[in-house]
């Protein structure tokens, strides 16, 4: 594998957003040009980062992650190469500067000699502290993959050694992770089992790292287990001793009726967990992800699907800590689906300094990242009518 990629520029901004009194807009991006069935509503307003069509890294560019960090940036990261198993697949960071339009070329920041990394996640931490999580694959499949980590001091611009977190294989990152109340960090990780690449195994498991910033040491949770397997968590804390995190489900990808996200619960700060079980939630084996908004209100985004597609893309909001779940908006459609190639997959949230709120996904079989934001009320005014 070779350490040498291919570089492109974008153009500014690629916006859409439909004002009072318009009839009519297009949105404009390289080569794209985004029909107007797939323009947003006017309190959602959506942007082609990467199109599918465009020189960017890849052609793959998948999963796309991203926080806000202290500077202001919005950091995006993801995985590119010819294909998702492909050997020459290496983790890259980009960056809209806080008052820009423009997007940043992107650049890798991690790749390993030899091996195809995968999976990023991005996390701006306390200190100052950019985290870059990822996994490095060994073998032909997930299930030899290993955690690896960076930092960052100058806000992504220069990167630390990598470091391994862990020597087991089919260890995996997705999710953010989480400010505890007493300090420490929470990693979401997965355990990946087998070596068949379309089936997630029912021995498949969620669990978490916690970091103790004052020590530097990561210890390992219980394994959290379920009826068909469970992949790809994502935390939040509710009080000093209670959280809630849900997962992506195993199995295959066929239709399944009784296929939906897994929860599980800490009643001791994130220490142990409950056994996974299954919500209320349908899962067509795709990611998802769960955030605790600044004003204690939980968001989670999904594919509301048991059909075996990753369409829609749905919010839905809980401002009861989880007891209940009234608020839910499909932020892209089916109807928006079919100019996306069928799939709006592995969301990420990210609520900002301004109390705005972004979702990034992928489309167009996994080459093209969006990016949609909106205010909470975009999701309560819409379900309450």
């Amino acid at each position: 594998m070779t350490s040498q990629r291919p570089t492109f520029s974008l153009p500014g901004g690629h916006l859409s957003r439909l004002a009072c009194g318009l009839t009519t807009l297009a949105l404009f991006v390289p080569t794209v040009l985004l029909p107007a069935s797939a323009i947003a509503a006017d309190d959602l307003w959506t942007e082609v980062v990467i199109p599918a069509d465009s020189n960017a890294p890849g052609p793959y560019r998948h999963p796309c992650m991203f926080d806000e960090l202290d500077n202001g940036d919005l950091y995006v990261v993801y995985y590119g190469g010819a294909g998702e198993y492909e050997g020459d697949t290496a983790v890259y960071g980009f960056r809209k500067e806080q008052g820009s339009d423009t997007w940043s070329t992107p650049e890798i920041i991690a790749d390993t000699p030899g091996r195809s990394e995968g999976n990023a996640v991005i996390w701006q931490g306390p200190k100052e502290v950019v985290w870059l999580f990822y996994l490095t694959r060994y073998g032909d499949t997930w299930s030899t993959s290993r955690i690896k980590y960076k930092t960052s001091t100058d806000y992504g611009h220069t990167w630390t050694d990598s470091r391994l977190m862990s020597f087991e294989e089919g260890l995996m990152v997705r999710g953010h992770p989480i400010v505890l109340n007493d300090g420490d960090y929470l990693l979401p990780v997965y355990h990946e089992t087998g070596h068949d690449k379309e089936f997630v195994g029912a021995d498949s498991t969620s669990l978490f790292m916690r970091y103790d910033p004052d020590t530097g040491e990561w210890t390992e949770t219980n394994r959290v287990s379920s009826r068909l397997g469970n992949i790809q968590p994502s935390v939040a804390q509710i009080n000093a001793k209670y959280l809630v995190a849900y997962s992506r489900r195993g199995g295959g990808y066929e239709p399944m009726e009784d296929g939906f996200l897994v929860r599980t619960e800490s009643r001791d700060g994130g220490r142990s967990w409950s056994p996974g079980e299954d919500s209320q939630f349908p899962n067509p084996n795709a990611a998802t992800d769960l955030i605790r908004l600044k004003n204690g209100h939980l968001l989670l985004v999904y594919n509301n699907s048991d059909q075996g597609e990753r369409m829609p893309l749905t919010v839905a909001i809980s401002t009861d800590n989880d007891k209940t779940w009234k608020h839910k908006r499909d932020i892209v459609t089916l109807e928006q689906g079919k100019d996306l190639m069928g799939s709006a997959a592995y969301p990420t949230a990210v609520q900002t300094s301004d109390g705005k709120i972004h979702v990034m996904y992928t489309s167009h079989k996994r080459q093209q990242i969006n990016h949609v934001v909106f205010d909470e009320e975009a999701i309560l005014n819409h379900s309450a009518e």
